[in-house]
């Protein structure tokens, strides 16, 4: 690469990350309130139900599903369908991997995340924090191992209903923040999709 071309990418990456920074003190505020809101139901619903050492309802999952559906509620990995979906499918797939394999720690939780990304993929409900929910289901103890498929709704759905509800309110109260997103890209390309499919 030339000396010119190499100087051109490089401008080229610093406006890219300079646009992707940018961000209104306003967002930051509503990321905050959101976040903040949205775990505190679920860590308040758990102190009503559970002992405190019991950390089932609060599963490490969700403060990574608050980081996309707070703070880069744009993403396509931050809509509903993905949230919800993504968290379900991933959890269903922990628990059955927990019953069907041997208790072998570097065999169930390599395959927990790694069918929980196939099927996320397969469902189109790809969100990253899946893949914790699923390993979650292999590693969290002997509480959530005898859950058994109770998992799938209470811890997980329940939660991501919470978050899914709390993102709908504080995601909306502003005119620059819209959740979910109307157009975003995922949308588009399945429409494109479905279009050259039934044409």
């Amino acid at each position: 690469m030339s000396p010119q071309k190499f100087k051109r990418q490089l401008r080229v990456y610093r406006i890219v990350f300079y646009k992707e920074t940018l961000v209104d003190p306003k967002e930051h505020f509503w990321s905050f309130v959101g976040a903040f809101i949205g775990i505190s139901i679920i860590a308040f619903i758990q102190s009503l139900s559970l002992p405190d050492l019991e950390n089932i309802f609060l599963i490490g999952s969700f403060g990574a599903s608050s980081v996309l559906i707070y703070g880069a509620i744009q993403s396509p990995l931050a809509q509903p369908r993905n949230l919800i979906g993504g968290h379900v499918v991933s959890a269903f797939i922990g628990v059955t991997v927990a019953k069907v394999m041997p208790d072998i720690i570097w065999l169930t939780a390599p395959m927990a995340v790694a069918l929980s990304i196939v099927l996320m993929q397969v469902t189109r409900t790809l969100h990253p924090p899946g893949g914790a929910t699923a390993l979650i289901a292999v590693t969290g103890g002997t509480k959530i191992a005898s859950m058994g498929y109770w998992y799938v709704l209470s811890p997980v759905l329940s939660g991501a209903m919470i978050l899914f509800l709390v993102a709908l309110i504080f995601n909306n109260i502003t005119k620059n923040r819209h959740y979910p997103v109307k157009d975003s890209r995922l949308r588009l390309s399945r429409r494109r999709q479905l279009r050259k499919r039934f044409q």
